[in-house]
């Protein structure tokens, strides 16, 4: 049987553990957001620098309209 005291370190040992591991998913989402990020912002550069890119100048008037209003 497990006495009072040995639960509760055994709860706050595994409450450490579980808090650390929410830690480390959450670093690895960012570290993942900033990747795809960075991804993303080369290869709007490459077609910009290409001349592929274009704007959207409907919804480029709708958002500078709401703006204003």
């Amino acid at each position: 049987m497990i006495s009072s005291l040995n639960g509760s370190v055994a709860g706050r040992a595994y409450n450490t553990v579980a808090n650390e591991n929410k830690e480390l998913k959450q670093n690895a989402k960012v570290t993942s957001s900033k990747e795809s990020g960075q991804t993303k912002i080369e290869r709007l550069k490459e077609s910009i620098d290409s001349g592929e890119y274009k704007v959207d100048l409907t919804a480029l008037a709708t958002k500078m309209a709401d703006e204003l209003l």
